[in-house]
Formats: structure tokens, sequence, C-alpha cells
């Protein structure tokens, strides 16, 4: 753990997310990190690092402010910063797996996770099984001598299913293996999986974190400081790192990651009544919903229940893509977690790789990533796309 971090151990989530990792540059007395938008460091003498930075694949004072914030913001003793969500799970899986190891998936995931499993995972001779993650004894029947890892989105993506994290690092602890749980949909602000026992952290920074649609990235955190070291050196060895400039714009979007999380939440809500109102849906996804199967769940180990919404239409995939195609404030497109809405059709989209595996989603699904406009002007914009 960093003296940074040590210093700031006590401190609220607001205070962490400005000020973690964040002190005023030493040569300028900046408040905000610079951008060492720099390759190598002038050595003094043969093996003498200033400051311990010699190359910058292998550490950048930018990413290192990043890395610390986010560590401390997830309650971890080591975070890594990587040029995507997609490039911090496939270092993971280097470091945990070998040839002939088992995962155990979940039932509904984001598409992209499952095609690194299923087209470039198991190439190499890991084998990967699904259990519906919301039952952890569906979770403990899935394992076998030679499972090394517990794969978990909560929530998840795209129909924003709930498990029990606490209930799972049960299950895991009892087996030998360990706990990962990809925390972008809740983001650190809502949900802590390492306090609930969870062995690692998973993040596209692209999302909430970045929160403004304008950075792509991902994050690790760990408690386990050889685990942690585990995965700087793959980190370094594979070179898949987070950039100066990219790392200085997710930076900049967590220091109101937490006042955004509050706004997302609270127009979440708002939408939600409507969907639940409209007679032309058929089913909302949404943890907040008292009839949703895992509330109780999210109750428990969420802050709030966050900005992610799916529904159902009647009338099949056309009347699904139509609803996409006439919305106009919320922009038709891929990914999450922005400012500005978005709206867009899984299983044309984001989750076309699982077409015909067991996570195939619903052809009448549609999911909304909803931002922190006025909420009114959202629910007008809705109401005309369903029509």
């Amino acid at each position: 753990m960093s003296d940074q971090h040590q210093q700031h151990a006590a401190t609220s989530f607001e205070t962490l997310a400005i000020h973690a990792g964040q002190e005023a540059d030493a040569a300028t007395g900046a408040v905000v990190p610079p951008i060492y938008q720099v390759s190598t460091y002038k050595q003094d003498g043969v093996g003498g690092l200033r400051g311990g930075y010699e190359y910058s694949r292998s550490a950048n004072p930018t990413r290192t402010a990043l890395e610390e914030n986010m560590a401390a913001l997830e309650g971890g003793r080591r975070g890594l910063a990587f040029a995507s969500g997609l490039a911090a799970e496939d270092c993971l899986l280097r470091t945990l797996l070998s040839p002939g190891d088992h995962v155990v998936i979940p039932n509904d995931a984001y598409g992209g996770t499952f095609r690194l499993f299923a087209k470039v995972v198991e190439r190499w001779g890991v084998e990967w099984s699904v259990a519906d993650s919301s039952d952890p004894a569906a979770v403990r029947a899935a394992l076998t001598p030679r499972t090394k890892v517990i794969w978990v989105e909560t929530p998840s993506n795209p129909l924003l299913g709930i498990s029990d994290i606490a209930a799972l690092a049960d299950v895991a602890r009892g087996a030998g293996v360990r706990l990962v749980v990809d925390n972008t949909f809740a983001s650190p602000y809502l949900q802590q999986p390492l306090a609930l026992g969870a062995d690692v952290v998973v993040h596209s920074t692209t999302k909430y974190m970045g929160g403004h649609s304008d950075v792509v990235g991902g994050a690790l955190v760990v408690n386990d400081d050889a685990l942690g070291e585990e995965l700087f050196f793959h980190q370094n060895a594979m070179g898949s790192i987070a950039g100066p400039f990219d790392a200085w714009l997710v930076m900049r979007g967590i220091k109101t990651l937490a006042v955004r999380m509050d706004r997302h939440s609270a127009n979440a809500e708002r939408v939600v009544e409507l969907l639940s109102a409209h007679p032309k849906v058929t089913r909302v996804h949404y943890p907040g919903l008292p009839e949703h199967p895992g509330h109780e769940t999210a109750a428990k180990q969420m802050r709030s229940f966050g900005g992610m919404v799916s529904f159902q239409v009647a009338g099949g995939e056309q009347a699904a893509v139509d609803v996409c195609d006439r919305a106009k404030l919320f922009t038709l497109g891929e990914s999450l977690g922005g400012v500005e809405s978005l709206i867009e059709h899984p299983g044309r989209m984001t989750h076309a790789s699982v077409a015909g595996s067991a996570l195939e989603v619903p052809v009448d699904l549609v999911r909304l990533s909803v931002g922190i406009e006025g909420a009114d002007d959202l629910l007008a914009d809705l109401s005309q796309a369903l029509g």
C-alpha cells in the first residue's frame, strides 16, 4: 500500500475520488497531476532511477496516480490501469490460468467477455462452463477439480441480474478458487466487491469511471500483494497499458463520479417508473424494482441501483429495433456510462457475439444507459420512441 493510499484511507469516497493519488505536482505545484507524455527517463548513473521510473511501459507517473486512485476507491492495495477493459481481462486470465484450467462464467455477461473466453482463451486450453451466478448453489455445482476462477458481473450486462458477492465469495473460498467481479455497471461508488470477499475487481474505465465517452480504458484492483505483483509483471510483459493521456482523462472523470452516479441513479428511477406503466413494455429489468429477483441482494450490497435499465417490448425484435431508431435524445450507440443517454439493441449490437450460446439475449430487449440530462426530457423522448 502506498503512502498516499494510507494517508487517505479513512476519508469519504467523495474525498478519495478527488484526492487519492492526486498530490500536487512537486515541480510546479499543479493541483492536477500532469500528463507525463514521455517514453523514457534520465537515470542518475546505471540503474539509478529517479522516483522509480525508467520506461513508461513499466510505469508512468500519470498512470501511477490513476492506479493509486482506483485502488483507494475500491478499498484495495494495488490497482493497475490498462488500454481497455478487455485488455485488463486478458492480463488477468493469463495471470491466473494455465492450459487445462477451468472457469465458471455467468449466464448473463458482456458479449466481449464471452468472446474472449469462447474464441481466444479456449484456444490455449482453458475450459469454461456457464452457470446462473445469481444462484450460489448453481455456481457451486458447476465447479470442477480444475476450476480456478469464478467470474461474475453484478449488475450484469444486459439483463441487470444481481449476484450475491458475499455468498459467492464463500463458495470460492470453500473451493480454493478466485472470485472475480466485474464492477463496471455499479462503479466503486455504488458497490465495493473486495469488501464483500471478492479477490479481483475488473472495470472498463471507458464507462462510468471516465464518464464522458471520450476515453477507452480498463482496470484491475486487488488486495493480495503477491497477486498484484504477478499482475504487474504480466501487464509489463504484455504491454497492454493505459497511455498517460487516457489515464489523465479517467482521473478527470473520477473526480465527479459520486455526483454523476447519484444523478444517473435518480434519472434511471424516473425512467423505470415510466417504463413499468407503459402498455407496450412487457418487462423491465432494473434491480431497484421490488419485484426484481435480486432486489434484496442489490439493496444490501449497493448504495443505489445505478443508471442502467433494460426492457422488453411487445411486438418482438422489430418493435425493439424501431424503438431504438425512433429515439432522438437517447443516442443510438454502443457503450454506456457517459453523461449522455444511450439506447441500443443488445441482440444486434453489443451482444451479437453471444447469439446461439447459453448467453443469448432476448431479441425484444432494449438497453438504456440513462445519462444526467433533465429527467423530463428523457421521459418525453422515451414516450415518443415507444409510440
